[in-house]
């Protein structure tokens, strides 16, 4: 591997620098680009998973749960940690390097010419190795939105919409219902729609949306399930899931009582597939354990990484903390797109952290990097202790110094550079 190590990242850096940067938003150049590769897209059995936060949560419950003898799972999500390869796994294993080096090759020049975007080249990429790979079964994120993003030139077997937030509010608008809408996008005609969303008025637009699309049946998971009895741990999170014919307790390694409503999403999409697919009640919590999520309350000696980049997830990650109480002092080490609702995300951990590192995450792209020290002014008018470290391997020390808990979170980019200096795995070990 070592030899392709040079040209795999030419080619990586080149699909970075080389396709048009930034969002656009329409299907026609991924559809282009999936015509010229043979339409890799009709030839898969899919689910699409959309929403504001937990669709990496659901995404990962759903392949656990999907996991069978002889049946091959294909998972394609966004962003990437560390390795650009994490978007793209088959049974938890990475696309391998040459397959990417291959593929790049062959089409960056007709991706440049068409003026795709990065996101739309690695979407035709991702369905053309599970196509080529001959998935059983491909569970697909949405990138952004859903209505226009690349992946929604799907028909998949199940659409499910986790929930609703103000996030990304420039591109799918400012108003929870104006994004409710884009990401019920992803419901199609005939097609079964799981909608997690818990407050009553978005959920019932969500349901209004799924049916105007033609979509069924529509599953609402307030309707089907209830959830109570939640306990967060160290090792997890369990929780009493009811429904009509039944009840059972549930186990999930991932941490947070949020996490309690993200696996009954998946658990409730994966039933949408049909009796086949669905397993047992007492296959659910042995499937979940292999359940991998890099970046989500994942604990590493000292740390705690969370890639929460919205104030809903960093409110959640807050409340995991209070209710683990992990050692204190607590110091969060912090940087967030200069896109983000930075503010109402420090608001949101203040409670749970003694003090602040404001620093920045090398790799954000530099039209979305923040000011660290803008953050710092407000933390100190918030009266919060905090801290300016711009360079985040300083800061990193810093951190590791003053704190017995450190949580590093604020976006993908924060977390992976952190778990790349410390050399914390993203696959699967």
């Amino acid at each position: 591997m070592d030899n392709l190590l040079t040209p795999y990242s030419a080619a990586i850096e080149a699909l970075f620098a080389r396709t048009t940067s930034g969002t656009k938003f329409g299907l026609e150049r991924t559809q282009e680009i999936l015509a010229r590769l043979g339409s890799p897209h009709e030839k898969l059995f899919t689910i699409h998973v959309a929403g504001t936060n937990g669709k990496g949560s659901v995404v990962a419950a759903v392949e656990a749960l999907l996991n069978a003898p002889g049946r091959k799972i294909g998972r394609y999500t966004s962003p990437h940690l560390i390795d650009f390869r994490e978007r793209i796994t088959v049974d938890l294993e990475p696309i391998p390097e040459q397959a990417v080096l291959e593929f790049l090759e062959k089409w960056i020049p007709a991706a440049e010419e068409m003026g795709a975007t990065f996101f739309e080249l690695t979407t035709a990429l991702a369905f053309d190795w599970f196509a080529r790979q001959e998935v059983d079964i491909a569970v697909i994120e949405t990138g952004l939105g859903g209505r226009l993003d690349s992946t929604n030139v799907l028909t998949p077997r199940v659409a499910t919409v986790t929930s609703i937030g103000l996030d990304h509010t420039d591109l799918l608008g400012d108003t929870l219902e104006a994004i409710a809408r884009e990401k019920a996008g992803i419901f199609k005609k005939g097609v079964p729609a799981v909608i997690g969303e818990s407050a009553p008025e978005i959920r019932s637009l969500l349901v209004k949306y799924a049916k105007k699309a033609g979509a069924g049946p529509v599953v609402v998971i307030d309707d089907e399930y209830r959830i109570s009895d939640v306990e967060v741990a160290e090792t997890g999170t369990s929780f009493a899931l009811a429904k009509k014919s039944g009840h059972q307790t549930v186990i999930t390694p991932l941490i947070g009582a949020f996490q309690a409503r993200n696996t009954a999403i998946a658990i409730a999409t994966v039933a949408a597939l049909g009796r086949k697919y669905r397993p047992t009640r007492p296959q659910i919590s042995a499937k979940l354990t292999q359940l991998f999520l890099p970046g989500r309350y994942q604990r590493y000696g000292k740390f705690i990484f969370d890639v929460a980049h919205n104030p809903d997830s960093a409110r959640a990650v807050a409340e995991s903390i209070r209710a683990l109480n992990p050692p204190a002092p607590r110091t969060a080490l912090v940087a967030v797109l200069a896109d983000k609702d930075w503010k109402g995300i420090i608001r949101a951990l203040a409670p749970a952290v003694d003090r602040f590192v404001f620093t920045n995450a090398p790799s954000a792209p530099p039209e979305r990097r923040w000011d660290p020290g803008e953050a710092q002014a407000f933390a100190k008018s918030e009266g919060l202790e905090s801290q300016l470290e711009p360079d985040i391997d300083t800061a990193l020390d810093g951190a590791q110094k003053s704190g017995k808990t450190v949580l590093v979170t604020g976006s993908f980019h924060t977390v992976g550079e952190v778990m790349s200096r410390l050399q914390v795995s993203p696959f699967a070990a």
